[in-house]
């Protein structure tokens, strides 16, 4: 029964290895897929100065001060960012000062703000405050966007000006 050769055997049984490599492949196919991941998560205790890039999804709990790049990207109620956000898929609980850039921007409620937003679609949830101006776009993320409205440089003039809206229109009628 346990000998080194097979005299009595006709039929040899196939090795077990070959039985077992489809399953190491799917196993390594499966972890190598970005939606078999977890989201990369920045706690709250954490600061990051520079840019974050990730191929999948990123929850940010913490500060970061400078770009961040992911699949998909929530901004939790104590995360903070200051720079670009680009993404497939944008979240915001906290606080943004920078342009975003993504397919799908929702503005959840307490969230806040302050730059441009290009999307191709966006949602606002009541009490989140958005200071900034909107685009439409088929492709936001081919798109160059506006950077952030803390990069934008104010213009000296002489005379003062009129106040404007976000949409571009003065107050005063003529």
């Amino acid at each position: 029964m346990f000998t080194k050769s097979n005299k009595h055997n006709d039929n040899p049984a196939p090795p077990e290895p070959s039985k077992a490599q489809p399953s190491v492949d799917a196993i390594r196919a499966a972890s190598s897929k970005p939606a078999a991941r977890a989201a990369s998560i920045i706690c709250a205790d954490m600061k990051i100065n520079g840019s974050v890039t990730s191929e999948g999804a990123l929850q940010i709990d913490g500060i970061v001060d400078g770009d961040v790049t992911a699949t998909d990207i929530t901004i939790g109620a104590s995360g903070h960012i200051t720079g670009e956000v680009k993404a497939e898929v944008v979240k915001v609980k906290g606080r943004i000062k920078g342009s975003i850039r993504a397919r799908k921007v929702e503005l959840e409620t307490g969230a806040h703000v302050k730059g441009d937003i290009v999307h191709s679609s966006l949602q606002i949830q009541s009490n989140a405050v958005f200071e900034g101006q909107v685009k439409h776009a088929e492709d936001p993320l081919k798109d160059t966007a506006p950077r952030a409205a803390a990069d934008a440089k104010p213009q000296a003039s002489a005379a003062p000006s009129a106040p404007t809206s976000s949409f571009g229109i003065s107050p005063t009628a003529s």
